[in-house]
């Protein structure tokens, strides 16, 4: 389908996309890769009369890496993710994430800020930086401020963003010990039936901390923290996993849609789960 009939912007600078949403308030949408948003304006999900284009603006799309701290440009793509040897180095689980996001073309376009900032519950990254307790950091008319990956996401396509505010960069400590994302999808560049992301560390052949999330399970990506702490301590056996499984079950809220009932849903959740820490674990 054709998108309604929409004015573009292509300002060079933040302070013009603050002028233009302030302006235009709801009617107003930032676009990043557009991945997201423009299939939305094709099948008149979105109506957007205007549409502010963030690919003019300089330095959006870097990514720094000082010390153990990395901020990601919100303009930076999932192609760039992949391609960053010091980053993947860094942060393995960035790059093993982006690889399963849709099919390279997509990857070449669609960015980081884009897929974390408008709270798509299949979307893949969100989950990532709530397992990494990654920052959010937003621009608006009264400066900068910042949120917690955990904290960001409010219902699906709703988050704790302001209509006036842009999401600038995304910003993490480097993660330690073994990672692994894990996804299941009915075919190539679909969305996730289930995804889980998990960091572990290991002391004295038991894990010393945990951290897990969860994708398209709810109408926003799921960290739970009693899915982590039922691993801590364990040698990572069987009632272990079967532990941390129950508590992430009692955590999701799957519905039903075009890629299962609940019960399904909820299935492969597991199974995924069980994949992700156990490959997580052989990394540690």
């Amino acid at each position: 389908m054709i998108p309604a009939a929409f004015d573009y912007y292509r300002p060079k600078d933040m302070g013009e996309v603050i002028a233009l949403l302030q302006e235009h308030g709801d009617d107003a949408r930032v676009m990043a890769g557009g991945h997201s948003l423009i299939p939305m304006m094709k099948l008149r999900m979105a109506d957007v009369p205007h549409l502010i284009d963030l690919q003019g603006i300089k330095d959006l799309d870097t990514i720094d890496i000082n010390g153990s701290e990395i901020t990601l440009g919100a303009m930076v793509t999932q192609h760039d993710l992949i391609g960053h040897d010091v980053l993947a180095a860094a942060a393995p689980i960035l790059r093993e994430a982006a690889l399963q996001i849709a099919d390279p073309q997509v990857r070449y376009m669609g960015t980081i800020g884009g897929n974390v900032a408008n709270g798509d519950p299949g979307n893949d990254m969100p989950g990532v930086m709530q397992c990494l307790d990654a920052q959010i950091n937003l621009i608006g008319p009264d400066g900068t401020r910042t949120v917690a990956a955990r904290d960001y996401y409010e219902a699906a396509y709703m988050t704790d963003r302001a209509d006036d505010e842009v999401l600038a960069s995304v910003s993490l400590s480097a993660p330690t010990g073994g990672y692994a994302y894990e996804k299941q999808k009915r075919k190539i560049g679909d969305y996730a039936t289930a995804a889980a992301a998990v960091q572990i560390t290991k002391s004295d052949g038991k894990i010393a901390s945990a951290s897990i999330a969860m994708t398209n399970l709810s109408d926003v990506p799921v960290w739970s923290e009693a899915a982590g702490n039922a691993l801590v301590g364990s040698a990572c056996d069987g009632a272990a996993l079967d532990a941390a499984v129950a508590a992430m079950l009692g955590d999701i809220d799957p519905s039903e849609d075009n890629r299962g009932p609940v019960a399904f849903k909820r299935h492969v959740a597991g199974v995924i789960l069980k994949r992700a820490i156990s490959r997580a674990w052989d990394r540690a």
